[in-house]
């Protein structure tokens, strides 16, 4: 009797257990929320790296919805979302930008040139993170051919991949959808990390000018 309702305790527990893992929710997306605010250069549950000067930094309403606005003028600023992407299961990631104005001369090529309006990391954390980390960075480049795959004259642990160039299409939303998996894999070999932040950047220190982006809609998805 003692192994007959053993066995039917096991057998319910088991049933119990794959109802619950089968109840688990699966998500074809995975968005990176926008800051619920912006003040004073401060961005509700986003971190901000000023590395030379202050870029304005606002959340506005646009025709394609709330965005974020970053504007700068000689100066880098990145802001950043800490949180877990896995890249292996997540593979896509999609955004909207539009560029309003590029830094002139900037050219990601050229070390002293290397400023850029449009930038969206996402970043690989890897100890020691500070000098080992891997940082993905999909630009919108002044002078560099857009479908340029390159890796940093500052940071050999930072690879690009220019996705727009020039001033042709400036003051248009574009939508964008690129593959981080085979990015990732094509530029850094078969390592494998978990995304852990993704960052925006805008810098126009190196040519001593001005860069101007809006940006909205990121998110990973299955597809």
């Amino acid at each position: 009797m003692f192994r007959q309702k053993y066995t039917i305790f096991v057998l319910a527990f088991i049933l119990l257990a794959s109802v619950s893992a089968s109840a688990e929710p699966v998500y074809d997306t995975l968005r990176v929320p926008l800051p619920a605010s912006v003040k004073d250069g401060e961005l509700d549950g986003w971190s901000v790296q000023n590395w030379k000067g202050r870029s304005e930094i606002n959340l506005v309403d646009t025709d394609a919805g709330k965005a974020l606005h970053l504007k700068s003028k000689a100066s880098s600023t990145a802001i950043y979302k800490d949180m877990e992407i896995d890249v292996n299961e997540y593979r896509y990631v999609n955004w909207k930008w539009k560029v309003v104005s590029v830094p002139k001369g900037g050219d990601v090529r050229r070390k002293k040139a290397d400023d850029q309006a449009g930038q969206l990391y996402v970043i690989f954390p890897k100890w020691p993170s500070s000098i080992n980390s891997r940082l993905l960075g999909y630009i919108w480049d002044t002078t560099a051919p857009a479908g340029l795959k390159l890796t940093s004259t500052k940071m050999s642990t930072t690879k690009y991949v220019v996705v727009k160039s020039g001033s042709k299409e400036l003051g248009v939303w574009h939508t964008e959808r690129r593959n981080v998996y085979e990015d990732f894999q094509a530029l850094f070999g078969n390592e494998k990390l978990k995304a852990g932040r993704v960052s925006i950047m805008i810098d126009s220190d190196d040519t001593d000018s001005s860069a101007e982006l809006f940006i909205t809609d990121i998110y990973f998805s299955r597809n």
